[in-house]
């Protein structure tokens, strides 16, 4: 009797392993020590040399300029650096990805926020903040609901800082499939990429593809998500997670996704990068 339980136990203890999903697949799990903490050492080392990393895959150098909503993420984790994106969506709150302060291992304790920076490192306006909301269904072993909202000190806007858009009316209930839509970050250099010089934010323009198509390459795609075409090599990348997908819409631009994931396989490996549809949270969003 006993051998017969042992052996019920045995494989109901098998089966939960093999319903439990791959953190690794999706590049959200363990994100500070995997991707975050080396990454901040290098984009340190890089910034002090006045080299410039080829971060976004397949992307240009550009300036703060042309992406006035974009923000940076420095976390104090343990007593590591860690790094993300994220997106300034009004003077007092920044969107950016809840892996970026949990990753389901390790929890930042602290997180400075930069503003109209070329430089993570230096530069710009530096906000101090603890205070986070990450949505409740966040789960980092699936990637599902990545989304978070830092609340900072009321900053003032410039020519270099400005919030962006979020959807509304008819925009909310667009999938946005086929529609191009530009990524930028800080994020880590591409698989093999050399070093140039003048390093400053970068940004890529992606094509977004049906969830239909993303989920051919990630089991873990949910309505919430919201994918881009890896074709040619081009994507976000390590460091990038957490940063906006801007679309161009009616002639003006809306934040459609918060950086997730990219492919375990490498970011030049052809494979979509994964975001948070935005729309998805949009009443959450609005609501913090």
């Amino acid at each position: 009797m006993k051998i017969v339980l042992g052996l019920i136990l045995f494989c109901v203890a098998v089966a939960r392993a093999a319903d439990k999903p791959n953190p690794l697949e999706n590049g959200v799990y363990d994100y500070h020590r995997r991707i975050g903490i080396p990454e901040a050492l290098r984009l340190q080392k890089l910034e002090s040399e006045s080299s410039d990393a080829q971060r976004i895959i397949g992307g240009s150098t550009t300036t703060v300029l042309s992406v006035p909503y974009q923000a940076g993420l420095i976390m104090r984790v343990l007593i590591f650096t860690s790094v993300c994106g994220g997106t300034l969506i009004s003077d007092t709150r920044v969107l950016t990805a809840a892996h970026c302060i949990n990753d389901g291992n390790n929890i930042a304790q602290s997180i400075q926020v930069i503003l109209g920076a070329n430089f993570l490192f230096s530069g710009g306006t530096r906000l101090d903040t603890t205070n986070v909301v990450l949505f409740p269904g966040y789960n980092p072993w699936i990637a599902a609901n990545d989304i978070a909202v830092v609340r900072i000190p009321g900053v003032t806007f410039s020519l270099t800082i400005q919030p962006i858009i979020l959807p509304s009316g008819s925009e909310i209930n667009s999938n946005y499939a086929g529609t191009n839509a530009v990524a930028s970050g800080y994020g880590i250099t591409g698989d093999g990429q050399s070093v140039s010089l003048t390093q400053t934010v970068k940004s890529v323009t992606l094509q977004v593809i049906t969830n239909q198509v993303c989920a051919n390459t990630y089991s873990v795609i949910q309505s919430h998500h919201l994918c881009t075409s890896g074709a040619g090599g081009i994507g976000i990348c390590g460091g990038d997670t957490g940063g906006p997908l801007v679309a161009t819409v009616n002639n003006r631009r809306i934040l459609i996704g918060v950086g997730s994931f990219t492919a375990n396989s490498g970011c030049q490996a052809g494979l979509p990068s994964g975001f948070t549809r935005v729309t998805s949270f949009i009443n959450w969003i609005h609501a913090q």
